[in-house]
């Protein structure tokens, strides 16, 4: 297989476990709190806990993959949070105070876990063309959706036949082994020297190295300020939605079976996500302008996905709900050959560190929205006033990506860097 081909199985893998090793806990929670006994506060508190570390490294991550090269960042971290999965069920039995031992350990998951985006963006701003990034991204991005899925289906019946530490071994050794195996096979070689390095992968030489000064003109450019709005406003409704709709679904039709709702959108999300990077990469390669589909990916991402969340206001049956948040998560993945790679298109020299500003921005905002929505379903005791909160904020993404955002280099001078991108 070519080198980049490669690479894009490996890095779908690695998302793929990712997601294995960041969902184990919700799916454990409920028989870790009867053992424990957690009260709803204190199992929340566990739950939480890893979306505040996680904000607090994306920019950290983003910085150090752009310096020193976003493989070698995405290796050690997976490591380091594979092995904090695997020892997670020793922690819980070992503390004499297992609540603390488990929010410090979800705490530093999420530390670990916060590299891992910003630093796929800086990867695949240096090795990648600007043609063939919307279908890499997309391909990476469904993992997230796959392992969910994965974790979700196996990571239950290992819960049922062989309890919950089974589900934090399983997952937290399969990470550490993928990490070995991109040490071993990509990055160290055997004999000779590396199989695949830095250079082999398209590198043109060192990233530039941006001052303070440079940074603070980057953040004052209008397209800059855009994809980081937008994003922000793309994650706290992915956030809301994957936070609320279980509990929507289970208020609204009791009788459901969960299954179906909790696997159907999530099926659908992964071929939208493959389709809407070849369409993207289709666009860019038949001449169309890169900042004009970037828009196309964006509008159908916050835009015609908010036409099925309005439909969910109405008075549905429980098969055309399904369908209708179908949609919604199938169109949401858009976003992967949207604004999540036009932070590449515009800043490649800085983008591990630009995406995790932006990720900073998103996670930061998904739990203000998430409890905020949660206050809105007590207050107004109707679902309907969520969904139009959703559909506010991505029209208002939308209309700032739309009007400000571009597609040229803004970080420095195009003219003094030469860069040397492979094709996929």
């Amino acid at each position: 297989m070519p080198v980049a081909r490669v690479w894009m199985v490996v890095l779908l893998l690695g998302t793929c476990l990712l997601y294995c090793a960041r969902v184990a806990m919700p799916i454990c929670a409920v028989s870790m709190a009867e053992q424990f006994s957690w009260s709803k506060r204190e199992s929340g508190m566990v739950l939480g806990s890893f979306f505040w570390g996680y904000c607090f490294t994306q920019v950290f991550g983003g910085y150090v993959s752009d310096r020193v090269g976003g493989e070698k960042v995405l290796l050690l971290s997976a490591a380091a949070w594979g092995s904090m999965t695997a020892f997670t069920p020793l922690l819980a039995h070992f503390c004499s105070q297992p609540i603390l031992s488990m929010t410090l350990a979800r705490f530093l998951m999420g530390l670990l876990q916060g590299v891992h985006y910003p630093s796929l963006a800086s990867l695949c701003s240096q090795k990648v063309v600007e043609s063939e990034r919307g279908f890499l991204m997309s391909t990476v991005g469904s993992g997230s959706y796959l392992g969910t899925l994965v974790i979700g289906g196996a990571g239950s019946l290992m819960l049922d036949v062989y309890g919950w530490e089974s589900v934090f071994y399983v997952s937290g050794l399969l990470s550490v082994l993928w990490a070995y195996c991109m040490w071993k096979y990509l990055l160290k070689g055997e004999g000779k020297g590396p199989i695949i390095t830095l250079e082999s992968l398209g590198s043109g030489g060192a990233q530039s190295k941006l001052s303070k000064r440079h940074w603070l003109r980057l953040l004052k450019q209008p397209a800059v300020c855009a994809v980081i709005v937008t994003h922000l406003c793309t994650a706290s409704t992915f956030f809301t939605l994957l936070s609320w709709l279980p509990t929507f679904f289970k208020d609204t039709y009791p009788d459901a079976k969960g299954w179906v709702f909790n696997v159907i959108p999530w099926l659908v999300a992964i071929p939208s996500s493959l389709f809407s990077g070849c369409l993207s990469d289709h666009l860019i390669t038949q001449g169309f302008d890169t900042a004009s589909v970037r828009k196309l990916m964006q509008f159908f991402s916050m835009g015609v996905s908010s036409v099925f969340t309005l439909l969910l206001c109405g008075n549905t049956t429980f098969p055309w709900t399904v369908a209708f948040v179908s949609a919604t998560m199938g169109l949401t993945t858009f976003s992967h050959s949207g604004v999540s790679v036009n932070v590449q298109d515009l800043a490649p020299s800085c983008a591990g560190a630009l995406f995790g500003v932006m990720n900073t921005c998103g996670a930061f905002s998904g739990v203000l929205m998430v409890y905020f929505s949660g206050y809105l379903i007590e207050a107004t005791g109707s679902w309907a006033s969520v969904f139009a909160l959703i559909t506010t904020v991505n029209l208002l993404g939308l209309c700032t990506f739309l009007g400000f955002a571009e597609a040229r280099r803004v970080d420095i001078d195009s003219s003094k860097v030469r860069h040397h991108n492979i094709h996929i």
